[in-house]
Formats: C-alpha cells, structure tokens, sequence
C-alpha cells in the first residue's frame, strides 16, 4: 500500500476540509479502521489503526472540519505501507538523508535540535523523537522518521512588520 502525502490536500484519499463521517469512511477506505467507537459529528480527534502494519491516523477536527491529519510509522517492519512525499519513502528513507533530499527539490527545510523538523511550506512537519521501538543508530536515536503531520493550519509565524 502506497500512502501519498499531499500537502495542502490530504493523505491518500483522506482529504483536508472533510467532515468526520466523510474522513473516517476515507480512511477505512485505505484500511485504516477507528480504533474507537464511532466519531461524533464534531470530535476533536478520530484515531485510526491499520492492523496488519500497526499504522496509524489521528485525524484532526476543528468546527467538524479535517484540518490535520497525524500518519504515525508502521511497527512492523516489513510491512506493505510505503507513506511517500515527493517521490520520496518519509518511513525508510534516514532523516537526515530525507531532509537533504528534500531541501535539493527546493522545498524549504527547517530542521530543529529536537526531532521535530518543519516543511513549512508544504505545511508538513516530520518527527523522529516517539517512544515506539523503531530501529537506532549506535547512539540510540532514530534513524528514520516516524510521524509525519499534514496539516490545513499555517504554522508559520507571521512576517514582522
């Protein structure tokens, strides 16, 4: 299976703006079943698991509007989810590797000291700081990301004036 990230737009057929039940059936439709009871009309967050892989959605509402959709790595490792950002495996490619790729395709990359870089841009945010047991380095840090945040809200700071 193939995830997309789409920025601006979704993940795969998820899709930005989407109401709950709209989000959740998109979901589903890739595999992703919630891992509660079913959402309200207006909930503030929708988790859903992908059971044979251990991935995972948290599907971010505001006013009942999808505005942020969390895709959290796969615990299995050979498992048949490849979550792709411009051509690009964001689970298997290293970090670092990814952010340096990434910036060469001209999209602005703010890294952070703590785990949590920033495409701002795109309106994406990649982290590699979880507590999930994901392959480390002979440090003990992770060497690829494993959680990707496709988001709706501008986080960027306003320019000075």
């Amino acid at each position: 299976m193939i995830l997309q990230l789409l920025p601006g737009v979704g993940v795969a057929t998820v899709r930005l703006g989407m109401s709950a039940h709209e989000a959740v059936r998109a979901a589903r439709h890739v595999g992703f079943a919630p891992s509660g009871p079913e959402c309200d009309e207006a909930p503030g967050q929708v988790l859903c698991e992908h059971g044979e892989s251990g991935a995972g959605f948290t599907l971010g509402f505001t006013k009942g509007l999808l505005t942020d959709i969390h895709v959290r790595r796969f615990r299995v490792e050979d498992a048949d989810v490849e979550v792709v950002l411009d051509g690009l495996d964001v689970f298997r490619t290293p970090s670092d590797e990814l952010l340096e790729l990434l910036a060469e395709r001209g999209h602005t990359v703010e890294p952070n000291d703590d785990g949590v870089d920033t495409l701002p841009d795109l309106l994406v945010v990649l982290s590699n700081e979880s507590s999930d047991d994901h392959p480390v380095d002979e440090e003990g840090d992770p060497i690829h990301f494993d959680y990707v945040l496709v988001t709706s809200v501008d986080f960027r700071p306003p320019p000075a004036a």
